[in-house]
């Protein structure tokens, strides 16, 4: 197995040491300088250490022996240790230093990888656990689109950081309580008077459900006030009320399984409901801290530049909103031990997130510096738009159906495939199989490759589609590099054990470069919470081995058959790695 210090990480953190050590030797006294190292975009190398400017700026005028940026660049270039990545450096321009690595550490480090297993490249984050809040429909309610986007979202990220061997608490924060379930429980036993009648099938449809007793609710008085009395009841823990509560949670998840089942999601549920026996002490905390105040009848929060208060209890007395929310972060930091919490909403909600991390801020719970732990983050998306550029709806404008929408994905994809013959060629079981990787990958990926914060249309022939940057072309890419390792009839572990891989040819460099940078990539996505940067890297790499590989390096019956093999395989590993990763599964044979 490889060693911890052949494992340091990702290449960008392996120059970083040789450069720390360079900078330690020219500057001594400025200890706070951290080594900037960059993927190079021009000719002259790999990678690029930027200190030099910043450095300058620094120490001139100290009565330094340095002239201007370039003899700082000089002398940072001039002592770095000896290494094995390094092959040559150049000064650039303002002091810049380019790195040129060595193409036999290059292959070593890939061949390491082959033998030992992509783990061996998985990034090490300080944090070592975190939670990630994503998804979290509310119950009674039909999942929207906006909920299939927090689903997706949020899954990358957790595998993200499940990779990079952080502890990840996945939770399903439903909406499990509150002021409507007065009136659904209300209605329920004016419908069954008997509860042991209630059943998803007896119910049918949650959604129409829930329109029907909110019709009730406006439009009969007796019927409201004994709504409101009937949330009173369940929240004192009446046995009958809390059954009936239980009942309607219980169909809800039921019809949630169905959209986590086929996106192959996993998430404990902890609802607001959890939570509520906590909010009286958190409250309570807080108020001891000085920060709960009165106004307008209402216990609230005042926040540094903003106009309006948190309220943490309403003039009635009850919670909201933000007392579970408040609460939720206490509970995962002191009985979790969570040092990274993550939340997975869209963008309408930064508001309120911003608030209450400032609260929680004020209360001490969390640092004043957002790059010190724990930290909490709120993750905003965009909007889900269909053809017509507005909001994403059916024809009635009725909210899709999430289940609707994934079959409808899996079944033109199942469509295209038959119009390709594979109907002949394929069991029904391989068929279907594809057909749902197909289908739910398309979904995902369209989703996961925009920038997050953006809104996207929903579009079935641009997700479909084999051709451009989707999740069609990319997993057809990965079954053909698999199809040319089947088709050289060698056996491919033999080969990882005796082979050796060799980069003369400049496609087959780039190659390995760019299969060199997966642990940094998904490093950065995993850091800064953007998924989309590892889609680009997963979309380039299928590229670079199309265009700049296998168009100008004939694999099978070549000279070099044996090293571009292992090429070939390395590329499906990082691929296959970023598959799963993105929540995708890979197809092995189109």
């Amino acid at each position: 197995m490889a060693t911890d210090e052949e494992r340091v990480g990702n290449v960008k953190r392996q120059l970083a040491k040789l450069f720390e050590s360079s900078l330690r030797a020219i500057v001594p006294d400025e200890s706070d300088v951290e080594p900037l190292i960059a993927p190079c975009t021009g000719k002259f190398g790999d990678y690029q250490c930027n200190n030099a400017m910043g450095l300058w700026s620094k120490i001139k005028g100290k009565g330094t022996e340095f002239r201007g940026p370039p003899s700082v660049g000089q002398a940072i270039m001039k002592n770095l240790p000896p290494s094995e990545i390094v092959e040559s450096c150049s000064v650039a321009g303002p002091g810049f230093v380019n790195v040129v690595l060595s193409k036999s550490w290059i292959a070593k480090t890939i061949q390491n990888m082959l033998r030992d297993g992509i783990e061996t490249w998985a990034p090490q984050l300080e944090v070592k656990r975190a939670v990630v809040d994503f998804s979290s429909p509310n119950i009674a309610k039909e999942m929207h689109v906006g909920h299939l986007r927090s689903t997706i979202i949020g899954d990358a990220l957790a595998r993200m950081l499940e990779f990079s061997n952080v502890d990840v608490l996945r939770r399903n924060h439903v909406g499990d309580w509150g002021t409507q379930f007065g009136m659904l429980i209300e209605f329920l036993f004016e419908n069954y008077p008997n509860l042991e009648d209630v059943s998803e099938t007896a119910i049918g449809d949650l959604q129409a459900f829930y329109k029907a007793s909110k019709q009730r609710f406006d439009d009969d008085a007796a019927f409201k006030l004994r709504a409101q009395q009937a949330v009173v009841k369940l929240q004192g823990g009446e046995s009958e009320y809390r059954k009936a509560w239980s009942k309607i949670c219980e169909i809800s998840r039921k019809e949630f399984d169905k959209v986590y089942q086929r996106l192959g999601v996993k998430l404990e549920e902890k609802g607001e409901s959890f939570y509520n026996p906590y909010i009286p002490g958190v409250i309570k905390e807080l108020s001891e801290l000085g920060l709960v105040e009165e106004s307008e009848g209402a216990r609230v929060i005042f926040i540094e530049g903003a106009n309006i208060p948190l309220i943490v209890v309403k003039s009635d007395g009850g919670f909201n909103y933000a007392s579970t929310d408040l609460t939720a972060l206490w509970y995962r930091l002191n009985e979790e031990k969570a040092e990274w919490i993550v939340y997975v909403t869209d963008v309408g909600q930064q508001q309120h997130f911003d608030m209450f991390f400032k609260a929680a801020k004020r209360a001490g719970w969390l640092p004043a510096d957002d790059s010190k732990y724990p930290k909490a983050s709120h993750v905003g998306f965009g909007l889900v738009l269909g053809e017509d550029g507005k909001r994403f709806r059916t024809r009635s404008s009725e909210v899709v159906r999430l289940v609707d929408l994934l079959d409808e994905a899996k079944s033109r994809s199942k469509t295209a495939l038959i119009e390709r013959g594979k109907a002949k060629e394929w069991t029904e079981q391989e068929l279907e199989q594809t057909a749902e990787a197909v289908g739910y990958g398309a979904v995902k990926y369209a989703d996961l490759k925009n920038n997050r914060l953006t809104n996207y249309t929903f579009d079935f022939d641009q997700m479909l589609s084999d051709k451009g940057n989707t999740a069609v072309y990319l997993l057809y890419a990965h079954a053909r590099i698999c199809s040319i390792i089947r088709k050289s009839g060698k056996d491919i572990d033999e080969l990882k054990k005796a082979g050796v891989i060799v980069l003369d040819h400049a496609g087959e460099r780039e190659l390995g470069l760019h299969l060199l940078q997966f642990s940094e990539v998904v490093e950065e996505a995993g850091t800064n919470l953007l998924p989309n940067v590892l889609c680009e890297y997963l979309y380039n790499l299928s590229e670079i081995f199309t265009k700049k590989f296998y168009s100008n390096c004939q694999v099978v019956g070549s000279a070099e058959e044996t090293s571009r093999l292992l090429l070939c395989e390395a590329t499906a590993i990082v691929m296959r790695k970023c598959f799963y990763l993105l929540g995708i599964e890979p197809v092995y044979k189109i």
